[in-house]
């Protein structure tokens, strides 16, 4: 029998009105277990119990508060290969995938622990005499962290952690597909020396649970990651109450390959920038511009490079490709293919649903060519283990091409020369730029955010996280005349 697993409210583990399913996308025989869903009057409980904590936590010594994230973070990193077996069970990427995103996770808590110790304000003379002026930044009360399920993990903690570290209250929905992810962390969170109702886990809809928390008076501020039509119904519901928002939403990100570009190097890149996580990141190379003078040689290897990857269970020695995470996303993905077809595409290779020694939702990557970027499969995010080739007869025509999305997350370039890349790296539209590396991967201690309808709000990560979880308080001090 599975287990049943519930919510974390205001202290206390409790059951829901209703429970959801979780299934292993690489083996639908293998039920993970039944997550509680979060009810309207628990979620109340939940907000109502945040605030008298978050005034206990913020009051807390700061070497008490360091050590609760820094045992947080030691002990994901600890835990990283039973939690990334856990988190690649019930969203299907590799397991190596799995792991490494767990210790990221783990490494997100222990850089906001050392950044507890780093909150220093300023100090000014006014302009008036005998004033001095003291700038200091203070919690932004409690906060609503709303994660996606592609990273179920990393992207929370890198949400969780400055949020806790600056000192707010959190109350955290995560994605309904990866619930068992949440629990885990939740656990964790729970066994901590903080105030009862400092973090609560409300699992749920986003239409039931999601859209009362983000639309509640309660709630101080409002981090997501997902869909842009799901950021833009958030905005307008938090616009009613002026709460704060950070949002990281759709992207169609690009890697230019130029004609001087090692040649291994950069099909080593596209293949791992399009198909790592099995296209399920908001920073695959979804689209590649490549110059005509490397464009066959590059389109040979790519496709014979697609082709040799392994797509397997997730858990499974040697898979390069997990499934993808449901049957839902996977009946997206093939419609995708279709559109691509449907605009005049040709698709290489792959783009098929596959079958393996247990039932899963596995498809092939799939490289389509003759690809104009004015193709919606060139215009929309498709979220999936597909890549398009888009020629060009220059690096201004891919510059150019590289900057024509409404989104403007991640791009990147594959060139030798220094010119154009550090021309591509003040050009590009967009807020993380990477030179010869895939446009996929970022670090924890710097900012992380893009342009456009990528991003709205403040940058997520490093020191810049600050602008959101904190706001600023200046104070003026007369000392009076010396007796």
């Amino acid at each position: 029998m599975a287990q049943n697993f519930k919510n974390y409210i205001a202290g206390e583990w409790v059951a829901g009105d209703a429970a959801i399913e979780n299934r292993n996308p690489s083996d639908l025989s293998d039920v993970i277990g039944h997550y509680a869903q979060a009810s309207s009057a628990q979620l109340d409980a939940a907000l109502d119990a945040a605030h008298s904590a978050q005034r206990e936590w913020a009051a807390y010594p700061l070497e008490r508060k360091q050590n609760v994230l820094m045992a947080i973070g030691n002990e994901l990193m600890a835990r990283a290969e039973e939690l990334g077996t856990l988190l690649s069970r019930e969203e299907g990427k590799p397991f190596a995938e799995g792991k490494g995103e767990v210790f990221r996770a783990g490494q997100f808590f222990t850089y906001y622990a050392a950044e507890v110790l780093r909150q220093i304000g300023d100090t000014a003379d006014s302009v008036r005499p005998g004033v001095e002026i003291d700038v200091r930044r203070e919690p932004v009360g409690v906060v609503a962290v709303i994660s996606p399920w592609n990273f179920p993990t990393a992207t929370a903690s890198w949400k969780i952690a400055p949020a806790l570290a600056f000192g707010n209250a959190v109350i955290w929905k995560p994605a309904n597909l990866t619930p068992a992810s949440a629990y885990a962390l939740t656990e964790i969170i729970s066994r901590q020396d903080i105030p009862k109702g400092l973090f609560s886990l409300v699992m749920g809809s986003g239409g039931s649970v999601g859209q009362r928390l983000v639309e509640s008076p309660a709630v101080n501020a409002i981090s997501f990651t997902g869909s842009v039509p799901v950021g833009k119904g958030i905005a307008a519901a938090a616009i009613q109450n002026l709460t704060k928002v950070q949002m990281e939403m759709g992207s169609k990100n690009a890697l230019a390959v130029m004609d001087d570009a090692n040649l291994d190097l950069a099909v080593t890149l596209a293949l791992g920038g399009a198909f790592g996580g099995t296209g399920q990141k908001c920073t695959a190379s979804s689209r590649l511009v490549v110059h005509e003078g490397i464009h066959d040689a590059f389109v040979e290897k790519l496709v014979a490079g697609a082709q040799a990857m392994v797509v397997d269970h997730a858990l499974k020695d040697g898979t390069q490709i997990g499934p993808v995470v449901s049957e839902g996303q996977l009946a997206e993905n093939l419609a995708w293919v279709e559109k691509g077809r449907a605009e005049g595409a040709e698709l290489a290779c792959g783009g098929e649903r596959l079958n393996r020694d247990t039932e899963g939702y596995y498809m092939s990557p799939g490289v389509f060519l003759n690809t104009t970027n004015q193709m919606e499969i060139n215009r929309e995010e498709m979220f999936a283990p597909l890549t398009s080739v888009i020629k060009v007869g220059s690096y201004d025509e891919a510059l150019s091409v590289v900057n024509d999305t409404r989104f403007g997350l991640t791009s990147g370039i594959v060139t030798q020369s220094l010119a154009r890349a550090t021309h591509f790296r003040r050009n590009a539209r967009t807020g993380v730029v990477t030179v010869n590396l895939p446009t996929a991967g970022t670090d924890y201690h710097v900012p992380f955010g893009g342009r456009g309808e990528s991003s709205y709000g403040a940058r997520e990560q490093g020191s810049y996280a600050a602008e959101f979880y904190t706001t600023v308080k200046t104070a003026y001090i007369s000392a009076g005349a010396p007796e």
